[in-house]
């Protein structure tokens, strides 16, 4: 059942909802991939809201049928234009596994029903615009999908270099990273009257123009699309240039050349939202939730799991090479007030479905508060240096104390409960807080906010992989986990971790792949589900698998391209499996570790013919790891969550427990 907030309402979706409200044409038309939710864990809710409270109509087409024009007319024409937007993700990603066989859910759509956007859904909606209102209609893409499709790109689903979302959408603009204060401004010139051919200087944005065209900026780097298209080590330079100029301090434009005298320009990086600025765009009129026309549907799926979250920072300085957070939100953090994140939290309490649970207070990772140094806001980020791997930078500032505050100003709320931390933890920076708050906040989440799984992502355990992966070595992880279950075994928690691992990155060789496998039997743990590596759009990871190079080094990489390949190293991760004995027999073969072939204590798999090997768990040691299994956000039970516990947990471990006998039954 739906509950919304009184004195406010959704925007209006369809035309007789604009006339109720006295309009005569909205000025913006919002196109969205997603169903509408009107919360500020949404993009589209968010810009939608902030140009609404700057005084702008917008209205929300959101999941229009683009194989009939009904939808795309019904508003009639914007006065200002069209907004474009695949949806909170790619509109691949969420179509297609790995494996790229389509998916049977979709989160962002009613009742979990899939096909209700397209393939490529900014470039399909684009054209349809086009079709309809002619040259002179401003088109605007943003969102995840056109952020990070913003220059020419490898496209792992059709498996070749695809130029500039915007040239081939054919829309006039395009916003990437977090578009307030870009729209804001776009907004404010068009209703000046400034044609969209004409708005060249806004920070943000990605245009089209003819070569040798005057460009506002200062260049720090070009190249061409011709070039990058039959050069990978040309392509993996092009990926680095664009990474180290996205900073809003030392950032340039970049330049990228098409045929038929057409040159693409991104302009420098829009900064940040300061506090200020983020705190009143969480204090926007959000009515939290869908609109009741879905409830009839089966609702929107991806609701439930960020309707009683709380996000408190932006941006990332992890610097994960496989994650797309630095391409689009940047590599600097910031935060919203702790007073501002305690009004919404006292906001939740007010809802009548409100059960006293905050399922999170988090973000891009959860324990970001500030920058990662004191030189960032002047200096910016550096632009050949991460800020945690593969050793932590000297300069790094590690502070947990306003985190800590906040969590404790939350959690004496009346009517709280519980207050949880789902969102990623960055144990190597957690580790470096030398302060006295970072044990203390330890302390603290161990002992009031881990929902009895702390969710963390070692994601392998060979240092060279981890080193591809742009992630720490996995002795820090081998330091967070001993002091997580001391902590636990000191205040009796029965708690575990949730590791994310990861098979077939970039770097990762079959030899990885055993290495990985040894690890996970001498913890005499089986995951259930392992990530294959997801080459997506603007990621340095991405780059490695099409090129074999890594962009920022220009050395050559290992990449593990072939579907066998990638089920051999699946099935070494997950050895226990007996449907998998044959692949791992036959992988083991290959990089000649006939040793783990038997039945020794240390072998992976029998013989071929062999009873299958008893792999257990081992029981009340801290070191120790059982297999769960949790319900997702679908209410759907789902076998991806594999626990390093402080012992056995009671139900869903690697070994069956031996059945109880009944009262009365064998008795002397």
């Amino acid at each position: 059942m739906v509950w919304v907030q009184p004195g406010i309402d959704f925007l209006p979706m369809n035309k007789a909802q604009c006339e109720k409200l006295g309009w005569d044409a909205p000025d913006f038309v919002y196109v969205c991939g997603d169903a509408y939710v009107d919360h500020p864990s949404f993009g589209a809710a968010i810009i939608s809201r902030v140009l609404q409270a700057k005084g702008f109509r917008v209205a929300m087409l959101c999941q229009p049928d683009w194989t009939r024009d009904t939808d795309f007319l019904q508003f009639g024409t914007p006065r200002l234009g069209f907004l474009v937007s695949a949806g909170n993700i790619d509109s691949m990603v969420a179509h297609y596994t790995v494996a790229k066989r389509k998916r049977t859910y979709d989160y962002y759509s009613p009742g979990g029903k899939t096909g209700c956007r397209p393939d490529r859904a900014v470039t399909v909606y684009s054209k349809c615009i086009r079709r309809l209102f002619g040259a002179d209609m401003p088109i605007i893409l943003g969102g995840l999908e056109a952020s990070l499709r913003r220059f020419s790109h490898y496209d792992y689903w059709d498996d070749r270099m695809h130029p500039s979302v915007l040239l081939e959408s054919g829309a006039d603009l395009l916003t990437y990273g977090m578009g307030e204060n870009i729209l804001i401004r776009i907004a404010q010139l068009l209703d000046k009257g400034v044609p969209i051919q004409k708005i060249r200087d806004v920070r943000g944005t990605v245009y089209l123009c003819h070569t040798g065209e005057k460009i506002h900026y200062d260049v720090g780097g070009k190249w061409s699309y011709a070039d990058v298209r039959a050069d990978k080590r040309a392509y993996a330079r092009a990926f680095a240039l664009q990474y180290r100029n996205q900073d809003s301090v030392n950032g340039k434009a970049l330049t990228e050349i098409y045929d038929n005298d057409v040159m693409l320009v991104q302009n420098p990086p829009m900064p940040p939202l300061e506090r200020e600025e983020l705190d009143w765009v969480y204090s926007l009129p959000y009515m939290r939730t869908y609109p009741p026309c879905y409830e009839k549907m089966g609702g929107i799926p991806a609701i439930t799991e960020v309707r009683f979250s709380i996000t408190h920072n932006r941006g990332c300085f992890g610097g994960c090479n496989f994650c797309a957070l630095a391409f689009h939100q940047g590599r600097t953090v910031r935060s919203r007030s702790v007073q501002s994140v305690v009004a919404e939290a006292q906001l939740l309490t007010t809802l009548p479905d409100f059960k006293g649970y905050i399922h999170d207070v988090g973000g891009p990772t959860a324990n970001f508060r500030y920058p990662s140094c004191d030189k960032q806001k002047t200096a910016g980020v550096c632009p050949n240096r991460k800020c945690l791997a593969p050793t932590p930078c000297k300069h790094l500032r590690a502070d947990h104390s306003e985190y800590l505050t906040l969590l404790q100003k939350i959690k004496a709320l009346p009517g709280i409960k519980k207050v949880f931390i789902r969102s990623g933890l960055r144990y190597d920076y957690l580790l470096c807080d030398q302060t006295g708050a970072g044990d203390a906040f330890f302390k603290e989440l161990v002992r009031d906010h881990v929902s009895g799984q702390l969710k963390v992502a070692p994601e392998h355990c060979s240092d060279a992989v981890l080193r591809d992966m742009g992630k720490p070595p996995i002795a820090v992880f081998e330091r967070f986990k001993q002091r997580y279950f001391q902590l636990c075994a000191s205040m009796h928690k029965e708690q575990y971790l949730v590791p994310y691992l990861m098979s077939s990155h970039p770097g990762s060789t079959l030899h990885d792949a055993v290495v990985l496998a040894q690890y996970l039997k001498e913890w005499g743990y089986s995951p259930q589900q392992v990530q294959d590596f997801y080459p997506t759009p603007g990621t340095a990871s991405t780059v490695m698998f099409y090129t074999g190079i890594d962009p920022f080094t220009q050395k050559e990489v290992y990449v593990p391209r072939t579907r066998e390949e990638k089920q051999l190293q699946r099935a070494l991760l997950q050895f226990s499996r007996p449907q998998n004995a044959a692949l791992v027999r036959k992988a083991l073969h290959m990089a000649h570790r006939e040793d783990l072939i038997g039945f020794s204590p240390h072998c992976l798999v029998p013989p071929a013919g062999g009873k299958p090997l008893q792999h257990t768990v081992r029981v009340a040691r801290g070191h120790d790891i059982s297999v769960t299994r949790r319900t997702t956000n679908a209410g759907r039970v789902s076998d991806t969550a594999a626990s390093f516990g402080s012992h056995q947990k009671k139900t869903g471990w690697a070994k069956a427990k031996p059945k109880r006998k009944k009262p009365g039954k064998n008795k002397k």
